[in-house]
């Protein structure tokens, strides 16, 4: 596959959020999956630390009142695996969403890329990225 090849993107059900904790916090036990010993509740749960910040994503309804987040987010996950030689995929899929001024929060994992959408804006981000492109939709 070249990134100018159709590319199927998975609309995942549920809402997901991003909080942001101090760089040296713990990771909550209402963001490590691996406390209740199950899979996450979401399509998609990352923890990333940096110097400045430690992120958790995870399903919105886990993020408990009062911890800084941005909520309301849907997961768009290009379906993969893909390839670590492909060239492209994520600018053409934010591209398409800049030239509609969608926000965009863009995650790649080992075998794929996420895009993170506000829910308010998902009809419009499946048709940016529908236009013009060779994207097939699937509802999850």
């Amino acid at each position: 596959m070249t990134a100018a090849a159709s590319l199927e993107i998975l609309v995942h059900p549920g809402r997901l959020a991003v909080a942001r904790l101090a760089p040296d916090a713990a990771v909550p036990a209402w963001a490590d999956a691996a406390v209740a010993g199950a899979p996450p509740s979401a399509p998609l749960h990352v923890i990333a630390r940096s110097a400045r910040e430690l992120s958790c994503v995870t399903a919105a309804d886990r993020v408990p009142p009062g911890v800084r987040a941005e909520r309301e987010f849907r997961g768009l996950e290009v379906a993969g695996p893909l390839e670590f030689s492909l060239v492209g995929i994520l600018a053409r899929l934010t591209a398409a969403l800049a030239a509609a001024s969608i926000p965009v929060l863009a995650i790649s994992t080992f075998d794929t890329d996420w895009l993170l959408v506000r829910e308010s804006r998902l009809a419009e981000a499946l048709a940016a990225l529908a236009r013009g492109q060779e994207l097939a939709l699937v509802s999850d």
